[in-house]
């Protein structure tokens, strides 16, 4: 069992390097367009916080090529100021004097939020040095970075090899809801995956054979499955190289008991440009999302199941003409009498964006440590963690 942050004793006066996760969505001028991420992060924060810990918030934002003012971290730490008053302060660097000084100014229950973790290189990179910076300005660490957890960073991975170290509420959460989901599964158990290509799922599709009921596959990766059985597929996704995977996985499934669903019928784009809906696709078209048949097959599968996992589009989601199908199975997954567990951008989004977030049982906040965890593997930031 990995220390969690309740473990953490005499702490009050002490400095804490908190690893949260607060790569939020930007529109182009900077702005959060939803605060999810930092909302998950508040529940450790204010633990650690109601102890008189000195905090000294870490994250990254977005994918910055050196700095970037449009991914400062200043509007996530304005955020944090409306549910910590008068306790949070911004500090316009990462490492160096500036920090230092900032650090050995606090005082007991002050959050620091820190710049952007990327905006150094050092951070992907697990620089050495980089990580004696960052493990210099603080006594302990919790990690509660959960969407990076499948990273080696210096910010997860380095300095907590670093410090005496935990995790938060939020990493502890996700562990144990996938755990359970994989170790205790309530049946029927229907899974649910979509996304563009076979090989990024082909790990995840194997391990949750013989424990799911029924396995939904939508989305680009679907045509190379549908492309297996012989079917064609006309210039839809095809990951040829996984053919042979594919059928094996159709084979394996069979022999396991396990029920795999794929689209009967598809909204397609034509070489003349009309979107039309079609049974058979032909060799001028390129399937786009789910049709309606598959729709009401996927949904009557949705309704009789006690627990969904769902984790990718079933269609091109990000284009409004291709996106019914995705919005449909929101919908279904979040109106089912199921235990639901939601992961990934764009299946959270879709959920979201259809205002059901409260209905689903547990919307994950990490798609590619998410995905990590469902595939039997072990997170490297969590594997560091000092056991009990």
């Amino acid at each position: 069992m990995k220390r969690t942050i309740r473990d953490l004793k005499n702490i009050k006066g002490e400095r804490i390097l908190v690893r949260c996760d607060f790569n939020v969505p930007l529109d182009n001028w900077g702005d959060i367009l939803d605060d999810t991420r930092i909302i998950a992060a508040i529940p450790t924060l204010k633990f650690l916080n109601d102890q008189g810990a000195k905090l000294i918030v870490c994250s990254h934002l977005g994918r910055p090529k050196g700095y970037d003012k449009f991914l400062s971290m200043f509007p996530v730490s304005v955020v944090l100021m409306k549910y910590f008053p008068n306790k949070v302060k911004f500090c316009n660097k990462v490492i160096g004097p500036e920090v230092k000084k900032a650090v050995n100014q606090m005082k007991n229950g002050d959050i620091l939020v820190l710049e952007n973790l990327r905006f150094h290189d050092g951070e992907e990179k697990n620089d050495p040095t980089f990580v004696n910076e960052l493990s210099s300005l603080a006594q302990f660490y919790v990690d509660d970075a959960f969407g990076v957890a499948h990273r080696k960073h210096a910010s997860n991975y380095g300095v907590a090899l670093k410090l005496p170290n935990a995790i938060g509420f939020l990493i502890e959460k996700e562990i144990n809801v996938f755990e359970k989901a994989f170790k205790q599964p309530e049946h029927p158990f229907v899974a649910i995956f979509g996304g563009a290509k076979v090989s990024d799922k082909l790990n995840l599709i194997k391990n949750v054979i013989g424990v799911a009921d029924k396995i939904i596959i939508g989305g680009g990766m679907a045509y190379t499955f549908l492309k297996a059985q012989g079917y064609e597929i006309g210039n839809s996704i095809l990951s040829e190289d996984q053919l042979d995977n594919a059928k094996q996985i159709l084979r394996l499934a069979r022999q396991k008991g396990t029920e795999i669903l794929l689209p009967i019928d598809h909204m397609c784009l034509t070489d003349k440009g009309m979107v039309v809906r079609v049974r058979e696709i032909g060799r001028d078209m390129t399937a786009l999302d789910i049709g309606y048949k598959t729709v009401k097959l996927y949904s009557k599968a949705i309704k009789g199941a006690k627990q969904i996992i769902w984790n990718g589009p079933v269609g091109k989601y990000e284009d409004r003409r291709f996106k019914k199908g995705t919005t449909k199975i929101a919908k279904a997954v979040a109106h089912s009498k199921a235990y639901t567990i939601v992961g990934g951008g764009d299946s959270v989004s879709a959920v979201n964006m259809c205002g059901l977030g409260d209905k689903i049982n547990h919307l994950s906040t990490g798609g590619g440590a998410s995905l990590k965890l469902m595939e039997g593997k072990i997170l490297p930031a969590v594997e560091v963690i000092d056991t009990l």
